[in-house]
């Protein structure tokens, strides 16, 4: 039969494990806000990449047809060099030649550097040819996954509401009492702390030696000098810790 320390002991770890599967419930929006922000600064990254090497093939689409009305005004340009019947005609066209050819020049460098982020752009997509193809099927199985983990928490915390109520009504109503008091006034739930490296794991405060040897020998029901929780020595763990 369990001593009143050992139900205690179990309360407080179904107790812990509640306050913790409740605040996984609590906050699953704020959570999954973050994943969907991650996810979206990373398909931002890919996004911004595809629209440069996008809008590079535009331009330089726009650039080339650019250069053709451009030689065509060449071509009109220089009937009109052929044909001046004065003076004043011939520099004309010759202003205008060398005005399109300058567009021409300016037209084929400007191409050149849209081909230069095509090629970049291509390249950074080629190497991240697997995160793109996978992108959205990523997103998805992190969506099923955080659900899937959500649904198991909520399962879990149905179950263990369950079983804590079977330990508390297990346990005597004045070590019930103490129990619900100290954990009532506890911002961190804890009623019942455990003993590591000689010192009260919630108040993190020194034990007396005399204390460790009670603890340690005895189911008695003690209490931390400092913040008077319930003190407990893990057995199992002090066992494999000297093995």
């Amino acid at each position: 039969m369990k001593s009143d320390l050992s139900k205690l002991v179990e309360l407080q770890k179904t107790d812990s494990r509640i306050r913790e599967l409740r605040e996984n419930i609590e906050t699953a929006e704020d959570r999954r806000a973050v994943l969907e922000q991650e996810f979206e600064e990373h398909a931002s990254s890919i996004r911004d990449i595809q629209n440069r090497q996008s809008a590079a093939e535009t331009q330089k689409a726009s650039l080339e047809t650019g250069i053709v009305e451009a030689k065509e005004g060449l071509e009109r340009a220089n009937r009109n060099l052929t044909t001046a019947q004065d003076q004043k005609q011939y520099e004309a066209a010759m202003r205008e030649i060398d005005s399109l050819n300058k567009q021409v020049s300016k037209h084929e460098t400007q191409i050149l550097e849209q081909m230069e982020i095509i090629e970049e752009s291509k390249g950074v997509l080629a190497e991240r040819a697997e995160e793109v193809t996978n992108l959205d099927s990523d997103w998805e199985a992190k969506q099923k996954e955080f659900d899937s983990a959500l649904r198991k928490d909520k399962n879990e915390l149905k179950s263990l509401e369950k079983e804590r109520d079977s330990v508390f009504s297990d346990i005597a109503p004045r070590l019930a009492a103490v129990y619900n008091r100290l954990i009532t006034r506890s911002r961190d739930g804890i009623a019942v702390a455990e003993v590591v490296d000689g010192a009260c794991s919630a108040c993190f405060m020194s034990l007396r030696k005399q204390m460790i040897v009670l603890l340690r020998t005895t189911e008695e029901i003690y209490t931390c000098e400092s913040c008077t929780r319930i003190l407990y020595i893990d057995h199992e763990e002090q066992s494999e810790a000297s093995a």
